[in-house]
């Protein structure tokens, strides 16, 4: 899932649901990489986010 929270940003009930694990806290693994954040675990999104 992504977000363009410039264009389109997501309500914050979306966002949260996005981010948040049942037990409310954030969703691991996360990673801040320059303005972006990733949550969760995709091999694909962080090989284009940590190889650049």
């Amino acid at each position: 899932m992504r977000f363009d929270m410039r264009t389109a940003p997501p309500d914050d009930d979306a966002l949260a649901e996005a981010l948040l694990g049942p037990t409310g806290n954030l969703r691991a693994p996360a990673a801040r990489v320059g303005r972006a954040l990733i949550v969760g675990f995709d091999e694909a999104t962080y090989t284009r986010y940590l190889l650049r």
